[in-house]
């Protein structure tokens, strides 16, 4: 894994190529569904990578608390499982059809939801993928600008956001758009 970091107001914000899995962290973010019954990509990689504890926490969320689903932009956490870090907040991000005001609302949401969440467990370092930017078909370039934005505008607790970058030409937007 290759990363780098820049401090923005409060909070740093490094950027890492490589797995989501193996960071490091208090908590790492899963683009999830808003099922949580796992899926495809990020969602599918975390949890496979957290094991059957991260699905019996998710299947108790659905019984209990989140019936029909975890909406679109909200955020809530489970253990981490196998995953080296203590939570995993799901949060789902918007289907990008044509955008507009209310899905970039939606999609900024996942960040400072999550970030919200991170707090509320006193999480102090999280690792987030790139939302919406995968199966969602949200535009790269604009879904970096979002997260970098949403994370920098975040009132939170957090000391240090790390955006995780499948691919290099993904980690060189975010660079840039980190500065």
């Amino acid at each position: 894994m290759t990363g780098d970091g820049v401090h923005g107001s409060a909070t740093t914000i490094e950027v890492v190529q490589g797995d989501i899995t193996r960071i490091r962290v208090d908590a790492v973010v899963n683009a999830a569904n808003s099922s949580l019954l796992g899926g495809g990509g990020v969602d599918g990689a975390i949890h496979r990578a957290g094991g059957r504890e991260v699905l019996a926490e998710c299947e108790e969320l659905r019984r209990t608390t989140l019936p029909d689903g975890l909406p679109t932009g909200d955020a809530v956490a489970t253990t981490a499982g196998r995953l080296p870090a203590r939570w995993v907040i799901h949060t789902v991000g918007p289907v990008y059809r044509s955008g507009g005001t209310e899905k970039t609302a939606q999609l900024r949401g996942c960040y400072t939801n999550s970030l919200a969440e991170a707090d509320r467990l006193g999480a102090r370092t999280v690792a987030f993928p790139l939302i919406s930017a995968g199966a969602y078909g949200w535009p790269v370039d604009d879904a970096v600008r979002q997260a970098v934005s949403a994370v920098r505008a975040a009132d939170t607790a957090v000391e240090t956001v790390t955006l995780v970058a499948f691919d290099a030409p993904t980690a060189r937007l975010m660079r840039s758009a980190v500065g």
